[in-house]
């Protein structure tokens, strides 16, 4: 028995890369994970198929964010799925897109879009699925190192998304701190993922000036990451809420 059995969990963006390592490790302490995507049906049911094989319980949620009423949507698809009191122990909000453009050059639908799934999103889950969390349940937000540095200036809109869902985490937590519901926010650096795959992998020097970014001289994993938030969603964390968690490897040192 894991150390979340009986608990059920949502993980926005589980289907790839962080949410998927998220979603897995959640599985294996024993937690029932509503594994959500966007688009990928294919690779949310692999995430399914991950957990189940390793002795977990899994479903798969779809629905795009950043479009009106994606959080209502969101929840009533849970409801569906989960029967019963519809119930809910740990959201992590995993889902994001990055806009990799020079500040002149970024168009405002774009901006738009990136602050449509990266903050307005999150908040709107927390506020229509509080009255699911039960009293001591946890809320973990995937933020980033770049909110505390200047390295990747082209990802500016991402970063700034990204800020403000660092200052919800702090202040959601005052909000449901009296049910004893924690929320807290870990920051990864570069991490190797289908997404960075483009640019870090197979391009030895790319990924040696990646690495060296971090004071432990490597590129994170999604089981890194994955890691700190099950301590997150553990009890093990219980008096802690409304922190930033920097796990970016020390590269912000």
């Amino acid at each position: 028995m894991g150390v979340l059995a009986g608990k059920t969990a949502l993980v926005t963006g589980g289907s790839r890369g962080i949410g998927r390592g998220i979603a897995e490790r959640l599985g294996r302490e024993g937690a029932r994970v509503a594994v959500h995507y966007g688009s990928n049906e294919t690779a949310a049911k692999e995430t399914v198929a991950a957990i189940e094989a390793a002795g977990g319980e899994a479903f798969t949620l779809g629905q795009e964010l950043g479009v009106p009423g994606d959080a209502a949507a969101l929840w009533e698809a849970f409801d569906t799925a989960v029967g019963g009191d519809g119930g809910l122990d740990i959201l992590v909000n995993n889902a994001g897109i990055a806009a990799s453009k020079p500040f002149a050059t970024l168009g405002e639908e774009e901006y738009d879009r990136v602050f449509a799934i990266n903050a307005k999103a999150p908040f709107f889950l927390a506020q229509l699925g509080a009255e699911r969390l039960r009293d001591g349940g946890r809320i973990i937000n995937v933020s980033t190192g770049l909110t505390r540095t200047a390295v990747m200036p082209d990802l500016i809109a991402y970063s700034m998304s990204k800020a403000a869902l660092d200052v919800f985490t702090r202040d959601l937590s005052k909000v449901l701190g009296p049910r004893r519901i924690t929320v807290n926010s870990v920051a990864p650096g570069i991490v190797d993922t289908d997404i960075n795959a483009a640019w870090l992998r197979g391009d030895e020097q790319a990924w040696a000036g990646a690495a060296a970014l971090s004071a432990l001289g490597g590129v994170g994993t999604p089981a890194e990451i994955a890691d700190v938030v099950a301590f997150l969603a553990s009890e093990d964390a219980r008096w802690v809420t409304g922190h930033w968690i920097d796990v970016t490897g020390g590269s912000l040192t």
